[in-house]
């Protein structure tokens, strides 16, 4: 069946932060990517041709998350700083700062509604907001160590954190209360998402492990030990199919989740993988590492969805479908461990000979105030009030003849793809 798949390639490379690249997403409308780095900028990069990246300073020490709105008009970032910052992804450079917790913020996300937001960080708490009234709503305290991710389910009726106290908590947003604790982990628990169908979450840790929980029944569903070292990140692909992770090892993993099984291992990164992001409609995924590049992949292997023919071929044998993520239980103990049959690719990424992006400085202070507020996002600085605090930050607009934005597509006359006999 391999043989029906298309492998992923690299399609794009994008240079222009300077230290490591911590976190990354798509915009709703796939025009966009968002990247976060430990060079305390947050860069947005236009994925149609001709088009110029943006490079947005304001938070004072590493930026540890990003994410994009539902509706794609803001953007949200985490940082050591211990603020959070809401940026509008324009040319006037714009963002709203509060302080958000005592400690370095190591996760941001957005409920599906836009409405809220979640905050995890080192002062072992997991914070809610309100976006547009922006007000602090309810705390949830039960971790006893720092906390390196917090998400809201599809619904918005849940919320899954974990950290360092190698636990992963189900939270009721309405009961504000814990749930369920997941704790069978051998290390720091570093990354926790859903999937799209609410029905599963999936966890990864430092002891090299990613594991799939259905979160109906509690239960197991799988677990993978694929990688050599630490996982950081991971995604969901929106079929629910697929998993792509990064690691400490330098690579990135694709899994078939429906098959239980290593697909690819991808190779691009010199040093570890801190980041990784499947588009919304999954026909793109980003990677980011700490050699500072950003790289972003062709997906391929879904579109053909083979799975659909091998169904109608099968219903004659069988009534039974194939089962879906959300459908399958546990059988005991399920390792899935990395086998020869995975395919390895191997782009050359390291001596391209495109130039780097013209990149468009934002977000550096000509006026700055700092002042208590509540009211709507970005207004105008006047009342007093309690909560939440606002820097607006403006430059005046760059000039409009810029040189473009250099296209960076790459024929990847190095690539290397072997196949290892199954």
């Amino acid at each position: 069946m391999a043989s029906v798949m298309e492998d992923p390639s690299l399609e794009r490379h994008f240079k222009g932060h300077k230290d490591a690249v911590t976190c990354a997403d798509f915009s709703p409308n796939n025009q966009q990517l968002a990247t976060g780095s430990a060079d305390k900028s947050l860069m947005i990069w236009n994925l149609s041709p001709k088009a110029r990246a943006f490079r947005f300073v304001g938070h004072k020490e590493v930026i540890t998350g990003v994410q994009f709105s539902p509706t794609g008009d803001l953007v949200a970032t985490a940082s050591k700083d211990q603020t959070v910052r809401l940026w509008t992804p324009s040319t006037k450079g714009e963002s709203t700062v509060f302080k958000a917790h005592t400690a370095t913020v190591r996760s941001v996300g957005f409920s599906h509604d836009g409405q809220n937001l979640v905050t995890a960080a080192d002062d072992k708490s997991v914070k809610v907001w309100s976006v547009h009234r922006q007000r602090f709503l309810y705390s949830l305290n039960q971790h006893t160590n720092w906390v390196r991710c917090a998400r809201f389910s599809p619904d918005g009726r849940l919320i899954a954190s974990c950290g360092d106290d190698r636990t992963v908590r189900l939270w009721d947003t309405s009961a504000k209360q814990c749930i369920n604790c997941f704790t069978d982990y051998g290390g720091p628990a570093t990354f926790v998402d859903f999937n799209s169908s609410g029905t599963c979450i999936a966890t990864s840790g430092t002891d090299n492990t990613l594991k799939i929980w259905d979160i109906r029944t509690n239960k197991l569903l799988q677990h993978y030990q694929v990688h050599s070292a630490g996982i950081n990140c991971f995604s969901f692909h929106p079929s629910n199919n697929y998993l792509i992770s990064g690691s400490c090892d330098s690579t990135v993993k694709i899994l078939d989740l429906l098959e239980g099984r290593l697909i690819y291992t991808l190779h691009g990164h010199k040093g570890p993988v801190l980041t990784v992001a499947f588009s919304r409609g999954g026909d793109l995924f980003a990677s980011g590492g700490s050699d500072t590049q950003v790289l972003m992949w062709r997906t391929n292997f879904d579109a053909v969805d083979y799975r659909e023919m091998l169904r109608g071929h099968s219903q004659r044998l069988t009534p039974d479908q194939a089962p879906h993520l959300a459908d399958i239980h546990p059988r005991g103990p399920h390792l899935h461990r990395s086998r020869s049959g995975a395919i390895e690719v191997n782009p050359v990424v390291a001596d391209t000979q495109s130039a780097d992006p013209h990149v468009i400085e934002l977000g550096q202070a000509i006026y700055s105030s700092t002042y208590l507020v509540r009211p709507p996002l970005l207004s105008v600085p006047g009342e007093a009030s309690g909560g939440w605090q606002q820097q607006q930050e403006q430059q005046p607009l760059p000039q409009p003849r810029l040189p473009p934005f250099p296209v960076s597509r790459y024929p990847l006359n190095g690539l290397h793809v072997s196949r290892a006999p199954r």
